[in-house]
């Protein structure tokens, strides 16, 4: 809808989705009642909600779901290494108010991993395989869009006719080459941002956000992004929390390069065989 009638439809939609919340699991607003063909036991199945801002059963119901389906039907009996890529609190609004721009950067993303691990496999023609969780919250439910995204630990070789056949194993990598994936991966953004002219580099060679300053909605992501109330009697004053805003979906420990405000952790791996693991993993 347009600016002018985006906050009005946004109470609407949210106010059907809570009340419709509130009905959840209750028989009293409708049930199903099953049967077992063999020895007749009945069971009674409350109607569910379906929604996925509110309701925690649904959205459990529906992560359950998704985990099983990538493990048994998409995720190949290979390992899987999990990386996740985070983002200078800048990004993070400008990607929350962009998704167009949020799908590039992912696509930029994947194919310089990718690209990581056909080299280090040392397979000219090379085909790797990844599924991506886009998140978009913190650990205080600020807005934080980050990636999380399952990689298989190699790659296909592929034949002449584009098919992938063999595949190689790749070992985990070194703090060297993570950190120089992700300098690859700020280079595209950057280049990118700048392109479609989202961000401007001063005299100084430091960049800056290039967002419209009456946008209402941009104004509210901002506030969510950085701890800041944006409208009421505290307007501008910073929310208490427990964690601070550099640390969240962050660390400096294990298997993880930082640049920039940016970070790229790869130290969570898992083997082909770990179904049961990987499975809490894309959960």
């Amino acid at each position: 809808p347009p600016r002018s009638t985006l906050f009005p439809y946004t109470t609407l939609f949210r106010s059907k989705e809570f009340r419709e919340y509130l009905r959840c699991g209750i028989m009293a607003h409708g049930f199903l009642r099953t049967q077992c063909q063999s020895c007749k036991h009945e069971h009674l199945v409350a109607f569910s909600c379906k929604r996925r801002g509110f309701c925690p059963s649904c959205c459990g119901r529906r992560m359950a779901e998704s985990a099983i389906h990538l493990v048994d039907e998409v995720l190949p009996i290979k390992p899987v290494r999990q990386w996740v890529l985070s983002f200078p609190i800048q990004i993070r609004l400008l990607i929350a108010v962009r998704p167009k721009v949020m799908s590039e950067i992912l696509s930029i993303s994947t194919k310089t991993i990718s690209k990581h691990l056909g080299k280090i496999a040392g397979i000219k023609r090379a085909k790797a395989g990844s599924v991506t969780l886009i998140q978009r919250f913190g650990g205080a439910i600020n807005l934080n869009v980050h990636f999380h995204m399952l990689f298989l630990d190699g790659v296909y070789e592929l034949d002449d006719d584009g098919r992938p056949g063999e595949f190689h194993i790749t070992k985990a990598p070194t703090h060297k080459e993570l950190a120089e994936v992700l300098s690859a991966i700020i280079c595209k953004v950057t280049k990118l941002l700048e392109k479609r002219g989202l961000i401007q580099r001063d005299e100084n060679d430091h960049l800056s956000l290039n967002l419209d300053e009456d946008d209402a909605l941009a104004k509210l992501q901002a506030g969510a992004a950085t701890y800041r109330f944006t409208i009421g009697p505290n307007k501008g004053k910073k929310a208490l929390t427990l964690k601070s805003v550099d640390e969240d979906h962050t660390t400096r420990q294990g298997l993880v390069a930082n640049n920039s405000g940016f970070s790229l952790h790869a130290g969570v791996a898992f083997t082909g065989t770990e179904r049961e693991k990987i499975e809490k993993l894309c959960r």
